[in-house]
C-alpha cells in the first residue's frame, strides 16, 4: 500500500523558492551589466601641477590605448611656454608645445600620439620662459602619479 502525503501550503513554499530564484537571477544580471560597462583596460590618469612664481600649468593627464590627453589650465605671468612629450620607456613618441603666452591665462590642452603596442607609459610636462630656458617640470606615469623633474 502506498501512502501519499500532501504538504500543507505548498503554494507558499513554491512562491518563496520562485522569489529567491528571481532575486538571484536579478543580482547576477546587474553584476554582469556592471562588468560589461567597465572597459578591459580602463584609462589611467594623473594630476599635473607645475608652478613657477605666479605662473602655473595645472590639470589632468589621461592615458588611453594609443594616446595621452592633457586637459589643463595655463597661467603665464611674464612670458611662458608649456611643452608635453609622450614616451614608451625611454623612446619618445610625440612632442607638442603651446605658443608663448605673455601675461594671460586659459585652457591649454594637448593630445599626444602613442602609436605603439601598449601606448605611452610616461610623459614629461614642463614650462620654459620666452627664451626656452627650462623653469620647472614633472614626469607623470600611467600608474597615476607625477614626480618633480624630468626623468
Amino acid at each position: 500500500m502506498v501512502v501519499m502525503v500532501r504538504l500543507k501550503d505548498t503554494s507558499k513554499v513554491n512562491s518563496r523558492v520562485r522569489k529567491a530564484g528571481v532575486a538571484v537571477t536579478a543580482a547576477a544580471s546587474v553584476a554582469a551589466m556592471a562588468l560589461a560597462a567597465t572597459p578591459a583596460s580602463a584609462a589611467a590618469s594623473a594630476t599635473v601641477s607645475i608652478e613657477y612664481g605666479a605662473s602655473y600649468y595645472k590639470g589632468t593627464a589621461s592615458w588611453s590605448n594609443r594616446s595621452v590627453g592633457i586637459d589643463a589650465a595655463f597661467k603665464a605671468s611674464n612670458c611662458r611656454r608649456v611643452y608635453a612629450r609622450a614616451f614608451a620607456g625611454s623612446t619618445s613618441l610625440d612632442f607638442k608645445s603651446s605658443s608663448t603666452w605673455c601675461n594671460r591665462s586659459g585652457p591649454a590642452d594637448f593630445t599626444l600620439a602613442a602609436n605603439v603596442v601598449g601606448g605611452s607609459d610616461n610623459i614629461w610636462v614642463y614650462m620654459t620662459d620666452e627664451n626656452q630656458n627650462y623653469l620647472r617640470g614633472v614626469t607623470c606615469y600611467r600608474a597615476g602619479y607625477c614626480i618633480d623633474g624630468l626623468h
